[in-house]
């Protein structure tokens, strides 16, 4: 990712054009020999003026999903039927404070335990307010893991077997670990294939089949960490290369098969456990810089934030064919 696209993100804010929040509505026809992904369809259009640009995804029971949303500080659950309700906001830096990469707070990757607790990671700058946070269901959120002001935690992670989240922070080419109580973040891994090269570096982050992948916005890769016996942090594996701009993945449930959000190309990418990847969805799809996915059966949610079309941030969903 070039080095001016901070500048671009905070642009785009103070120069933002209006758009209406619409309900869920037929999009395009999905891209000509696509066939992993078909019949998108919006699930909403979110308001622009309003700084509704979704970063992060968890999947809700019933249809609903929660979002982040990068710069207003905000997580927000969107119904089914395109309804968006603001959860809670968080507090703002202190003044002075300049997020590291991106100047401004920004509120990333956000997960949800069974009980309904999310937990979210935010950045500002500030030694006070960076790290994990959580919001229990009818509460107000806390931070419950304090990490260093000059990280950006960016990607979240939760191992619902053992009661643990992974960050992926793109600025310190860390993943931490943290405890779902909370604690002290222990630095699980800094192998040098999650460090930023001009930009971000560690971004997407998942727990699949005994290891944690990671993606690498600058290397344009995604990597497989394998979690030893003892809870370690295994040797880096690079699975998928020539995905630059990659920012958040999910797995589709076949194997480790999966589907990356290309931000800054306006694409997604089926990626195929040899590495292989092909173009899945376009701009022509409705996808504005597509930032996340998230996968519930045999539907694939996509969030887009459109910071550089600067036009329709939403939320849209695909269907998962099924494969021979």
């Amino acid at each position: 990712m070039p080095n001016h696209l901070p500048r671009v993100r905070t642009g785009l804010l103070a120069t933002a054009l209006a758009a209406a929040l619409a309900l869920t509505a037929a999009g395009p026809a999905t891209t000509a020999g696509a066939a992993p992904l078909t019949h998108a369809r919006f699930v909403a259009h979110l308001d622009i003026t309003d700084g509704q640009r979704p970063e992060n995804i968890a999947l809700e029971p019933g249809g609903s999903a929660v979002v982040t949303f990068a710069y207003s500080r905000q997580i927000a659950r969107i119904g089914h039927d395109g309804t968006v309700r603001v959860l809670a906001t968080l507090p703002a830096p202190p003044a002075g404070s300049v997020t590291p990469a991106l100047t401004q707070p920004f509120l990333g990757g956000v997960v949800r335990t069974g009980d309904g607790t999310l937990y979210f990671v935010y950045a500002t700058g500030s030694a006070d307010l960076t790290g994990v946070w959580r919001l229990r269901p009818g509460g107000t959120p806390h931070r419950v893991a304090a990490l260093p002001a000059g990280a950006l935690p960016n990607g979240l992670a939760l191992d619902g077997a053992q009661q643990r989240l992974y960050v992926a922070d793109s600025v310190l080419g860390t993943v931490w670990r943290v405890p779902v109580t909370g604690g002290t973040p222990v630095r699980w891994s800094t192998a040098p294939e999650l460090a930023a090269d001009g930009f971000l570096g560690a971004n997407g982050i998942k727990v699949h089949d005994g290891a944690v992948w990671v993606s690498n916005l600058d290397r344009g890769t995604v990597l497989r960490i394998p979690v030893t016996r003892h809870g370690a942090a295994g040797r880096a594996e690079t699975r998928a290369e020539d995905l630059v701009n990659i920012d958040d993945f999910a797995f589709t449930g076949r194997g480790d098969t999966l589907l990356a959000a290309i931000n800054a190309d306006n694409e997604v990418a089926l990626v195929e456990p040899d590495g292989s990847h092909t173009t899945v969805l376009t701009g022509a799809d409705g996808i504005e810089n597509p930032t996340s996915l998230a996968v519930r059966g045999t539907t694939a949610y996509v969030a887009s934030g459109a910071y550089f079309t600067d036009e329709d941030p939403n939320l849209l969903a695909a269907r998962v064919a099924r494969r021979p």
